[in-house]
């Protein structure tokens, strides 16, 4: 038995260790929100009271791809099955705007049986530690991963492909994969290209890079739109806000803007609505 000197040093020192010890996982609220940003050390899912997304009547020109991924996201909060879905193509073109505009329609739609979580890409490891704690939850779950790529030496894909093939568990049935991308096969050219060069067996080095892409049963593709389609986006928006100009005055300045920024999208349109709110003195909301 120890002396009784002694219990004093030893109760301080379990104290640090109690100190230094991780905390406690925090409860994992689902009902808490209806959309979620995952954060690490610690873990825990941080509710969003209010998601800031565009209404889908608003998002002109990828009307076929709006169709598709609301079917597929419909599909899944009503139990049935669902693919991962990669929305990729040009920047500003509407991709993420899309994802949380039909997670809107769908919460409307079925309430509280759909929740939004983001995951940045730097986060993606900790994806089985997030699984792990969805999983079994009556709630059905959108993993949410904006502008996904990556780079040389970038082994962090690795850890998706295992996630989205689910390993020998098999991903959750209550948890779908959406991502964003401005790569077709999330990896640049010239990373494949010199896989390609270098590999003693180029097609397998080349099969590795580009098959994390297979694993999303939908691929979504978002292009520069045309300018009656950037019109479309500049009238629709003016019309929700109540913005007073006319019609040829509002083209002229919109072509004037996008022609500043050196490309038509809906990034575009949107900024240039903002321009001229601020110059009508109208609030947009």
């Amino acid at each position: 038995m120890p002396d009784d000197s002694l219990i004093p040093l030893l109760t301080r020192i379990a104290d640090a260790l109690d100190r230094l010890a991780p905390p406690p996982p925090v409860a994992l609220d689902i009902a808490a929100a209806d959309a979620f940003v995952w954060h690490t050390d610690p873990d825990r899912l941080e509710p969003v009271p209010s998601v800031n997304r565009v209404d889908i009547a608003l998002l002109q020109g990828v009307e076929r791809q709006r169709d598709i991924l609301l079917d597929n996201t419909r599909r899944f909060a009503g139990g049935l099955p669902a693919n991962n879905a990669l929305l990729w193509g040009s920047r500003g073109t509407g991709k993420s705007s899309l994802v949380k505009s039909i997670h809107a329609v769908v919460c409307q739609e079925r309430p509280d049986e759909l929740a939004l979580v983001e995951i940045h890409r730097e986060d993606i490891p900790t994806l089985p530690r997030l699984l792990t704690r969805l999983k079994g939850e009556a709630r059905r779950f959108i993993l949410f991963c904006d502008d996904l790529s990556f780079d040389h030496d970038d082994a962090h894909y690795k850890s998706l492909k295992a996630v989205l093939d689910g390993g020998i568990e098999g991903r959750p049935d209550n948890v779908v994969f959406y991502a964003t991308s401005n790569r077709r096969h999330l990896m640049p050219r010239d990373m494949i290209e010199n896989e390609r060069s270098t590999a003693i067996n180029p097609a397998e080095a080349v099969e590795e890079k580009v098959s994390l892409s297979d694993r999303f049963g939908l691929w979504l593709g978002f292009h520069n739109c045309d300018q009656t389609t950037y019109f479309a986006m500049i009238e629709g928006y003016a019309r929700h806000f109540g913005l007073e100009i006319a019609t040829e005055q509002l083209h002229a300045e919109a072509v004037e803007w996008s022609v500043t920024r050196g490309s038509r999208s809906g990034r575009v349109a949107w900024q240039f609505i903002q321009d001229l709110a601020g110059r009508l003195g109208t609030p947009l909301r």
